[in-house]
């Protein structure tokens, strides 16, 4: 899989840790009172953050999610976000950096697709009170002398393994993305290729399956085609770099791979009802 060249500010963990040590693997802050991010951006690690009183709102990805009490919220690496948060707010906030992200996804049972699409998660008191005792001794091991980095990496995960039973009878969807591999392994497909290729054929035969088939599981899991969840994906990364790239229109036509400046805008607008210029303002 090759990299693509990076057009969004992105934060690294080490701008947000005190030691600036490149062995620093997790990061915790404490979230109390009134704070803004006011300009979209992205972070090349996870975060998640626990709230015990919220008021504000949190946008991730361009959907606005409204900040409550004994809420956890995720922010995947290179999702972008801002948040607005009022002043009655306390919250716990772990950034983990990307090479423990990779081993700690497990962890959260579900694809990381899923959480993308409920990146709000409230939990009951009980879930709450034990998420809120493994925040604290993250705290307290990450702060001290010598951090034992294993622990700490045993916690975070074990956090990751809490949220995932709160998720699980939360949403209506849920089986819909769990139940069939297929679904997983396709949106993870997309997620790869979706600059360069559009066909639902390319997809299925990855997946040694027809594209018919392909069509009939989304639907049926989904309630949606396969070429639409490959369409949203390039919606999403195109609204990602009008909004806060400093790339022209003309190089996001390109970047996203579609053949001249008209047949972008057609997309764009069919999707949103808004051209591209109007959505950059």
């Amino acid at each position: 899989m090759s990299h693509q060249p990076d057009y969004f500010p992105v934060l690294g963990i080490h701008e947000f840790s005190e030691n600036h040590s490149l062995g620093c693997h997790l990061v915790f802050n404490e979230l109390h009172g009134e704070r803004s991010i006011d300009e979209p951006h992205k972070h090349d690690f996870f975060i998640i953050n626990l709230f015990e009183k919220g008021r504000g709102i949190h946008t991730i990805d361009f959907i606005e999610h409204k900040v409550d009490d004994h809420q956890i919220h995720l922010v995947f690496p290179d999702q972008v976000h801002q948040w607005v948060i009022e002043k009655e707010t306390i919250g716990y906030q772990l950034m983990i950096s990307r090479g423990w992200f990779e081993s700690f996804l497990p962890a959260l049972r579900f694809s990381a697709s899923y959480y993308q699409n409920h990146p709000v998660i409230g939990v009951s008191e009980v879930v709450f009170q034990s998420l809120l005792y493994e925040f604290q001794a993250i705290q307290k091991e990450v702060t001290s002398e010598t951090p034992f980095w294993e622990l700490i990496r045993k916690r975070s995960e074990l956090i990751g393994l809490l949220v995932s039973k709160s998720v699980e009878g939360t949403f209506k969807d849920f089986e819909n993305y769990t139940s069939n591999p297929i679904i997983t392994k396709f949106l993870n497909l997309i997620s790869i290729h979706f600059k360069t290729e559009r066909s639902v054929s390319f997809y299925a035969e990855k997946l040694n399956i027809s594209a018919n088939y392909l069509n009939i599981v989304c639907r049926k899991n989904l309630n949606a085609s396969a070429s639409s969840l490959i369409q949203d994906r390039i919606l999403l990364e195109a609204k990602r770099l009008l909004k806060v790239s400093e790339m022209s229109v003309k190089d996001i036509v390109y970047d996203l791979g579609f053949y001249d400046h008209a047949s972008f805008s057609k997309f764009f607008k069919m999707q949103t009802g808004m051209t591209p210029s109007q959505f950059k303002e």
